[in-house]
C-alpha cells in the first residue's frame, strides 16, 4: 500500500538549532564534529537523542524552484532520523525538497516524520509510505515522487556535512556527461588521518575504475533523468543485496560517475554483523577487477544465481544482526 502526504513551504517561526552545528563538521581539517557526538549506536530499546533538535527556520519560503530532492527511506529509525534530517536542513543548498519514505516501520518512525513535516515550514516535505519490505522498494517509491533536476539518496542514520549537496551539485554540473556524484563514507571517530586515508583510498580506486561503486547507498546523488533512464532502484531488475553497486552498472551506461576526495558523509557504525547482507570476498574482488564492459555478466549471470541460492535479498537489511550483538548479555 502506498500513501502520500505533502507539506508545502509556509510562513516560518523560530530558528533551526542543533547543538554545535554552527561549527562546521570539517573532519578534513581535523576539527571534531560535535565532539564526536554523532556516534551512531544501535539499541533494541529507545534511547534519547544525543542532543536536542529544534526545527523551523526564520528564512522566508524559497522563491525559486528547488533543484534538489533528498530521499530518506526509513525502517525503524526513530532514534536517528531527526538528526539526519537536521543535517540535511543545515545544507548551504537551502530549498531542497525532502522526501521521507516509511518502509512499514513498527516503531515511532512515522510519528517522527510527521513531527519533522509539521516543524519544517521552510521546505516542501513529502511523506510516503511503502509497505513492501526492502529499502529498494522504498527508494523506488521515493524516486517516483521526485520533481527536481538532482536527487540525493540518503540513509536515515547518516550525517551530511553542510556543503554536501553543494559539492555534489558542483560535481554534477561540471559536465553534462556526469550522471552521478558519489561521496565517500567515514566514521565519526576516524580522526584526521584515518578520515584522510579512507577518502583518498576511495579516490584512488575510483580513478582506476571510475564506472564502479566505491561507496555505499548512503552517499549517492544523481541527475534524476539519468537515474530514471537507467531504471532506478527496483526489485523488478535487482531484488538482491549490493543494489547500491548494481545500480552503478546501469547508471554508468548513461553517463560518468564522479568522485572527489573532499566529498564525504559520516556514516553509521552500527552494522557490526553483516553475514546475511554482504557479498563474499571473492565476489567483491571479482567485481573490483572486472572492467565495466563485463559488469552485466558479473551481476546478471554470475552473481544473481549465487545470491538466489543464498537468499541474499535486499529485504534482509530488515534483519538487524547488529542489534542482537549489541544487546547480548555480558559475559561478566
Amino acid at each position: 500500500m502506498l500513501r502520500q502526504r505533502v507539506y508545502r513551504p509556509h510562513a516560518a517561526a523560530g530558528s533551526l538549532t542543533i547543538e554545535s552545528l554552527g561549527a562546521r563538521a570539517n573532519l578534513l581539517c581535523g576539527t571534531p564534529f560535535h565532539e564526536r557526538a554523532f556516534r551512531l549506536r544501535a539499541s533494541a530499546t529507545k534511547t534519547a537523542h544525543p542532543y536536542k533538535v529544534a526545527f523551523g527556520m526564520s528564512d522566508p519560503a524559497p522563491s525559486t524552484p528547488p533543484r534538489w530532492s533528498v530521499i530518506i527511506p526509513a525502517y525503524n529509525e526513530e532514534d536517528f532520523l531527526a538528526e539526519t534530517v537536521a543535517s540535511i536542513k543545515a545544507q548551504t543548498v537551502t530549498n531542497a525538497t525532502l522526501i521521507l519514505v516509511d518502509n512499514k516501520s513498527t516503531d515511532g518512525t512515522a510519528a517522527v516524520m510527521e513531527e519533522i513535516a509539521a516543524s519544517s515550514p521552510e521546505c516542501t516535505v513529502k511523506i510516503l509510505s511503502d509497505d513492501r519490505p526492502g529499502k529498494i522498494n522504498a527508494l523506488e517509491t521515493g524516486i517516483a515522487a521526485v520533481e527536481t533536476e538532482f536527487v540525493a539518496l540518503c540513509d536515515a542514520d547518516t550525517f551530511y556535512p553542510p556543503e554536501y549537496l553543494a559539492r555534489a551539485e558542483d560535481m554534477l554540473s561540471a559536465s553534462e556527461d556526469v550522471a552521478a556524484a558519489f561521496a565517500f563514507g567515514i566514521y565519526a571517530d576516524d580522526g584526521k588521518f584515518r578520515s584522510w586515508y579512507r577518502r583518498n583510498k576511495g579516490a584512488l580506486m575510483s580513478s582506476l575504475a571510475r564506472n564502479q561503486g566505491h561507496t555505499g547507498g548512503y552517499g549517492q546523488t544523481y541527475r534524476t533523468a539519468n537515474l530514471r533512464k537507467a531504471g532506478g532502484y527496483t526489485a523488478a531488475i535487482w531484488p538482491f543485496m549490493v543494489a547500491d553497486h548494481e545500480i552503478v552498472n546501469r547508471v554508468a551506461k548513461t553517463g560518468a560517475i564522479a568522485y572527489r576526495a573532499d566529498h564525504y558523509c559520516i556514516t553509521s557504525e552500527r552494522r557490526g554483523a553483516r553475514g546475511n547482507v554482504d557479498w563474499r570476498l571473492h565476489e567483491r574482488l571479482l567485481y573490483n577487477f572486472l572492467p565495466h564492459s563485463r559488469q552485466d555478466w558479473f551481476f546478471y549471470r554470475y552473481l544473481k544465481p549465487r545470491f538466489e541460492a543464498r537468499k541474499m535479498y535486499n529485504a534482509n537489511l530488515r534483519d538487524r544482526d547488529w542489534e542482537e550483538t549489541q544487546n547480548a548479555p555480558s559475559a561478566d
